[in-house]
């Protein structure tokens, strides 16, 4: 019986493995054998998740073909993976990945970091700050005191709460956006959101256009729903997208959905600017494409002038919502812990995924519901929002300087916004960066992550999630990575050492 669970194709593997550019070997370096580096292009692509664990591999054969190389390279490098503990074969059922025993199963997604390894690890994974103090406490406090009537009712609320419902369409209506609470449904964070949204309208099969770079959690759980990536380039820098592409994205390919993050977009921190909103809605619109506008960045803005000044939502050129579906979400802007997304969009959409959501969750935590709604009614939210604000501020300013120092060739832009740094890293591989960064002490997400079919090689994300000492460390200990890859990882490392803010 097959020990494999799904498979890889020669041509899909030989693109993901050529994306795996290193620096140019200098001067006196020796370069690994061909069997070699492709064994341990291998084991990368299976320690990042971009393989998965217990998937087929090709034939010798059929892989050798796809990449010009000799089938005794092919056999040399699976007996190297074999010998390693990341490749099991049993004849007539062919060969797939594993891990070696001891070795925790890749995610393929940007989990945390368990809260055990914080002290020997400098966790660059996860773009999360911990909760802005004291209103996290005092919203639950204020939500266990409304709790007591919604105590004698079955609790079930698919919709959400009527008054978190309520807020939420009285916050988009102060926003220029005339909303009824009958255009909004509660979510358990933007994942949940998005997920009905998908199940929704992009069953197994359908396309959907995505932004290239996009935030690597959504692009897995579209792959997993069995959705078609259509990857649409980012415009250059911080300018927001290219809207030639998009247009003949939309129009040549007819994706069912587009999903967009306008407003300091995850990872590379774009903000889109009016024009380029109104004129994505109307070719949306035009191809018949629904258009899933991710707004849980929007209130991260870092600098002042952007204060009063940000540009208008997506679904202001869509108000009605037959176009355009809105997400919202507590998780950024206020704490990742309070998973509370919402939807926005028109009020048959709302009753379909409602009515949809009957086989998914049921509904949200109405203590969590209470506990936003409380924020929302009091103030209490723009006063956290202002806190957050500020961290992350302090947080880019103190990584900006430090990446800068122990790293002058990489280069970026600093986003006004947001919680991620995009890093072009000096010609090295992001893969082979994330996998000297766990050996020194940094965990960093590689750029492939963030794009289809192994784009972005040559990139890291960097959260705002670090400051002070700790972002110095951080970017120290991400040079000794870097220093690593360009040995060819041949540099001893000493053991990460612990490290207190």
């Amino acid at each position: 019986m097959a020990q494999w669970t799904s498979a890889v194709g020669a041509a899909q593997l030989a693109r993901l493995l050529k994306s795996q550019q290193d620096r140019p070997a200098g001067p006196g370096t020796r370069r690994p054998p061909a069997y070699r580096s492709l064994a341990d292009g291998i084991r990368l692509l299976v320690l990042e998740g971009r393989v998965p664990v217990a998937a087929r591999l090709p034939a010798e054969r059929e892989l050798a073909l796809a990449l010009s190389v000799s089938r005794t390279t092919v056999a040399a490098a699976y007996e190297a993976l074999r010998t390693e503990g990341f490749l099991e074969s049993r004849r007539g059922a062919g060969s797939w990945t594993a891990v070696p025993a001891g070795n925790p199963v890749p995610a393929r997604g940007l989990e945390p970091l368990p809260p055990e390894a914080l002290g020997s690890m400098i966790d660059l994974g996860c773009a999360a700050l911990p909760a802005p103090e004291p209103w996290l406490t005092r919203a639950v406090q204020g939500a266990l005191e409304e709790l007591p009537p919604y105590a004698h009712t079955h609790g079930d609320y698919p919709a959400g709460l009527p008054a978190l419902r309520a807020m939420i369409a009285e916050r988009y209506t102060a926003r220029g956006i005339p909303t009824m609470p009958e255009q909004i449904m509660v979510t358990t964070g933007a994942m949940g959101a998005i997920d009905a949204i998908c199940h929704l309208f992009g069953g197994r099969g359908e396309r959907i256009a995505v932004e290239s770079p996009s935030y690597a959690n959504i692009l897995q759980l579209m792959r997993e729903a069995g959705a078609r990536l259509v990857p649409v380039a980012m415009a250059e820098g911080l300018s927001g997208w290219d809207l030639d592409r998009w247009r003949q994205v939309l129009r040549e390919a007819a994706p069912r959905i587009a999903y967009v993050v306008a407003d300091f977009h995850n990872p590379t921190g774009a903000l889109a600017d009016e024009d380029q909103r109104r004129r994505l809605v109307e070719a949306a619109r035009s191809a018949g494409t629904v258009l899933v506008a991710d707004e849980t960045m929007s209130e991260l803005w870092l600098d002042d002038d952007l204060e009063g000044a940000m540009p208008r939502p997506v679904c202001g050129f869509d108000p009605a919502g037959s176009t355009v579906i809105t997400v919202g979400s507590a998780s950024k802007a206020f704490w990742a812990g309070m998973r509370i997304g919402w939807v926005r969009a028109a009020p048959d959409v709302i009753r379909s995924l409602v009515a949809a959501r009957a086989y998914a969750d049921l509904g949200t935590p109405v203590l969590e519901q209470l506990a936003v709604n409380w924020l929302f009614s009091t103030g209490g939210w723009e006063e956290a929002v202002r806190l957050r604000r500020a961290q992350a501020r302090d947080n880019r300013d103190a990584l900006v300087a430090a990446v800068r120092r122990e790293l002058p060739d990489w280069e970026f832009e600093v986003p006004q916004g947001g919680l991620t740094l995009w890093v072009r890293a000096g010609g090295l591989s992001g893969s082979r960066l994330a996998e000297a960064g766990e050996r020194v002490g940094v965990r960093v997400p590689s750029g492939p992550r963030f794009g289809v079919d192994g784009a972005f090689e040559g990139f890291v994300r960097l959260p705002f999630t670090v400051g002070g000492a700790v972002a110095d460390e951080a970017a120290s200990r991400l040079a000794a990575a870097a220093r690593l890859v360009a040995d060819g990882g041949t540099a001893g490392t000493e053991a990460p050492r612990t490290f207190v803010a």
